[in-house]
């Protein structure tokens, strides 16, 4: 008896084992399979996939890539390898060759891009609970480029279970968008909807989107139980043309129509029953027309009141897609408030973006504020003093490969040689040509072009790379719309450092005293026993260096070149004269001006840039003409000077 109940046991067994043959399965739809279209794919497969089976996995993957193949023989599917000798067959079930063929004797099942859809979809649900999490969010990806209804289930099953907390909430996101679009009830749509509240992203907006697109549609009356959009606000000309279009109505004849087709029909001097001789009245020639109309020669002649009638007959309008109106009142009202939300969020990043332009023009004319506004110098050459600047930074880098040390070392180097290179210029040639401004221009023009063109003979006209360190890279992103670099972020950490030494340097110094004092009255301050000659070559010293130090910076993110410098000193001029001259507090105040007029203009016409920067100087000429001193002008003595 014992032997009996066991061999039966082992019968069993092996039934069970044979029903968990994949190759069995696939030979239930084996001409389904073997020669798949979309419209019996699903149905064929329905068996295999609720099989529940490990190695369906592998056989979807490999039947969409075109990887499965069938012996016409049998009907049985394989994988097969290519090699030299032909094709070695693979066992679907095992994995393991099982002998070899050739590609004339096998058919590769190729399927089209309907199917592929198809197989893919019934791939989701086991790729989102494969143990490999790169495979789970790569049927993620797959869900967010092309979702369809029958994913919502899979996916909302494959929640609970997911170890990673970062898929998971991911699941749950899109889980959300499939909900909103293809839920089963309107309630849990709405709640899908509505939980969208604050989030901007792009996958949220196109989900609403989808859900509140429209066709145009054309009827008699408005129908009743339709989710109507809108009326469509139309021309006349528009809305007839949509009438025929529909076929609800007969195309007009222009009247070169009508004059090509009278020239056709003439016979005997007579056209539709009138003497050529009438016809140029324009009435006569209509009547002409429609008398050929008549005899069914020429397409009917559609009178203006026909037009009219037939306009009032109908209405247009726009008409949901989705049947729903509860869900899409929920979808624009949800869609109203995020892009509310955006708009707020595209200002806020405006502002970043004007802040940090703000900040490198504060970096790049603080310098020509120092020399500009306390010695009255026009220095063309300023922009060189940036580009040499920045040139030191290559240099350091080409000695130290640590960016951060060379950034470290390259700062102060780049000071020390700009403000030796501003004392030197200074001795030689601007203090002999003190309260001759059109001579201090061009001997500087000149100067500006030397420099140019040393640089080139140097370093060449090619750009050099100026590296930020690892921890300068990447953007400090707030959402997906809220974004600025590091670098961007590190430049507006150094104008502020710059700013408050500047300020403590001119107030709480014994050099700044004696600064400001040259500034205000040249001739007292040397009566006090104050060397107005060794305070200007400090000052003109003074403000190249920290040109020096702003072209680092700027090197970081810009290109460097020996005409960099030429890129900066219009906008240094600006913000120094728009801020106020010899203040520093203007400088700032005419550098956040500019860098937010300058984005401001951007943003109307972001396509050019050259236009921005000239509305921005004809701004800049109307706002000199009423404020010729400045956003902060001096008071005093300097400023009657």
């Amino acid at each position: 008896m014992r032997a009996i109940l066991l061999a039966c046991l082992l019968c069993l067994t092996g039934l069970a084992a044979a029903a968990q043959d994949l190759q069995s399965l696939l030979q239930e739809n084996a001409e389904e399979i073997g020669d798949p279209s979309r419209r019996t794919i699903a149905e064929a497969l329905a068996p295999v996939v609720d099989s529940g089976l490990p190695q369906v996995t592998e056989f979807l993957e490999r039947y969409a890539a075109r990887e499965l193949w069938q012996r016409p023989e049998d009907g049985l599917f394989f994988y097969a390898e290519e090699s030299d000798d032909g094709l070695t067959l693979i066992d679907i079930d095992t994995g393991e060759p099982v002998g070899s063929s050739t590609s004339r004797e096998m058919n590769n099942i190729r399927v089209n891009a309907g199917v592929r859809g198809v197989i893919n979809s019934a791939l989701v649900q086991f790729q989102l609970s494969d143990p490999d999490a790169a495979r789970r969010n790569a049927a993620l990806d797959a869900i967010a480029r092309s979702p369809e209804p029958e994913h919502l289930e899979p996916l909302l099953g494959s929640i609970e279970e997911e170890p990673s907390p970062a898929i998971r909430t991911r699941k749950e996101r899109l889980a959300a968008i499939l909900t909103a679009r293809f839920g089963e009830n309107t309630e849990a749509r709405i709640a899908a909807i509505e939980s969208f509240a604050g989030d901007t992203t792009l996958d949220v907006r196109g989900a609403l989107s989808q859900i509140l697109t429209t066709s145009d549609e054309v009827a008699e009356t408005l129908p009743e139980g339709e989710n109507i959009a809108r009326e469509r606000d139309l021309t006349r000309e528009e809305a007839y043309a949509v009438l025929v279009a529909e076929g609800l109505a007969p195309p007009r004849v222009s009247d070169a129509d009508i004059a090509r087709a009278l020239e056709a029909n003439i016979a005997d001097g007579m056209v539709g029953g009138l003497p050529v001789a009438t016809l140029g009245d324009p009435d006569e020639r209509i009547r002409a027309y429609e008398a050929l109309a008549e005899t069914g020669t020429v397409p009917p002649f559609v009178a203006e009141e026909e037009v009219d009638a037939a306009l009032d007959a109908h209405v247009f309008y726009a008409a949901y897609d989705e049947p729903d109106e509860e869900v899409t009142d929920a979808a624009r009202a949800a869609l109203a408030a995020i892009e509310f939300r955006v708009a707020a969020y595209q200002f806020i990043d405006i502002a970043l973006d004007a802040l940090s332009l703000a900040s490198i023009y504060f970096l790049a004319a603080i310098g020509l504020a120092i020399t500009f506004g306390v010695m009255g110098v026009i220095n063309m050459a300023h922009g060189e003093f940036i580009m040499m600047g920045a040139y030191t930074g290559y240099v350091v880098q080409q000695i130290v490969p640590d960016y951060t040390l060379s950034l470290v070392i390259a700062l102060p180097l780049a000071f020390a040689v700009t403000f030796g290179a501003g004392v030197l210029m200074e001795r030689l040639v601007i203090r002999w040509l003190y309260h001759r401004p059109l001579e201090t221009l061009l001997a500087t023009f000149g100067i500006s072009i030397a420099l140019q063109q040393i640089a080139k003979n140097i370093f060449g006209t090619q750009a050099r790379p100026l590296t930020s360190p690892a921890w300068l890279g990447g953007e400090f992103s707030i959402n997906d719309i809220i974004a600025i670099s590091n670098i961007r972020i590190a430049i507006f950490v150094l104008a502020a450092v710059f700013l408050v030494l500047i300020l403590l340097l001119l107030n709480r110094t014994r050099i700044g005293l004696e600064v400001r004092a040259v500034t205000q009255n040249p001739g007292m301050a040397a009566s006090m026993g104050i060397n107005p000659g060794r305070i200007n070559m400090l000052t003109f010293g003074l403000g190249s260096g920290i040109a020096g130090i702003a072209g680092v910076a700027i090197g970081l993110y810009a290109q460097v070149t020996s005409e960099m410098g030429a890129n900066y000193i219009v906008q240094s001029f600006m913000t120094v004269v728009v801020g106020g001259v010899g203040n520093v507090w203007g400088t700032l105040a005419g550098a956040g001006l500019i860098g937010i007029l300058q984005k401001g203009i951007e943003w109307f016409n972001p396509s050019n840039t050259l236009a921005a920067q000239t509305y921005m100087i004809l701004f800049i000429i109307l706002f000199i003409q009423f404020r010729p001193k400045g956003i902060v002008a001096l008071k005093g003595r300097a400023a009657g000077d």
